[in-house]
């Protein structure tokens, strides 16, 4: 158990030196049983990054995925029958289920937790959605957690962001965060990265088209899907590299110290 645990800490503060300049997760082995936890504030943000979740999966990490909200407000009226809010966190639900279900992902390691909403429809995390948070993180103890980065103009990723770095800095072990990039996301450095090529872009196609209400919503609103508008945004994150890739998902890192420790 001991040596395990070294393992672990000692990929952490590998992968937490990464801050220094842009580096290939590629070129990095981690140890088996790391305890990994995504913040996915909505419906879908893990398959943002559903590459990366299979470099951490075929590795052995334990993955434990939590979804914040129902993401209602990402269903248009015309999806559902009725539409209502109850109906659209179902639907969505169900494409998450059913795109973890393609992924490999074990039903019991994600939890649907529907915290509340505010009025623009996005996470509002009063003292009993932040006591939830507190109680899985903790609870997990996770030595890497995924989330969408803090400096985005969607309210729900900035404000899973702020909450879930108040509670990594009173975490009792070493804690790495890998803050992912979105389409919605204003600016960040990229600091590690996991390219990926013209197959694996297929396979995570077909992993984001299993979200059809995003996938109609998107073409309907913006001109292209959400696979398209994933596999742009993970083109540009490639060439703003240069490296000899098609495709990247790309990450800020940040390693939380433990709490009293070093």
């Amino acid at each position: 158990m001991t040596s395990t645990v070294t393992a672990c800490t000692e990929f952490l503060l590998q992968l937490g030196e990464a801050a220094e300049g842009p580096h290939s997760l590629a070129e990095l082995s981690p140890p088996p049983a790391l305890r990994l936890l995504v913040l996915a504030p909505h419906p879908d943000d893990f398959d943002e990054v559903a590459v990366t979740m299979r470099y951490f999966f075929e590795a052995a990490a334990d993955i434990t995925v939590a979804v914040l909200t129902g993401g209602a407000s990402g269903v248009l009226d015309s999806f559902v029958t009725p539409a209502t809010d109850r109906r659209k966190i179902d639907v969505r639900e169900t494409e998450q289920a059913e795109a973890l279900r393609f992924f490999g992902l074990p039903p019991d390691n994600v939890v649907f937790l529907r915290l509340p909403v505010s009025d623009d429809g996005e996470l509002r995390l009063d003292t009993d959605a932040r006591d939830a948070l507190a109680a899985l993180f903790h609870g997990i103890e996770p030595d890497i957690v995924m989330l969408p980065h803090g400096d985005d103009i969607n309210a729900g990723h900035r404000r899973t962001f702020a909450t879930f770095r108040e509670m990594a800095r009173t975490a009792s072990k070493h804690v790495l965060a890998l803050y992912q990039r979105d389409p919605k996301t204003i600016d960040m450095r990229v600091d590690a990265y996991l390219p990926f090529d013209e197959s694996d872009s297929q396979w995570k196609r077909q992993m984001l088209r299993f979200h059809r209400s995003q996938q109609v919503r998107n073409l309907k609103q913006r001109g292209s899907g959400l696979d398209d508008r994933i596999l742009e945004l993970n083109a540009r994150i490639a060439a703003g590299l240069r490296i000899d890739a098609s495709y990247a998902e790309g990450f800020e890192v940040e390693l939380f110290l433990p709490r009293g420790g070093t």
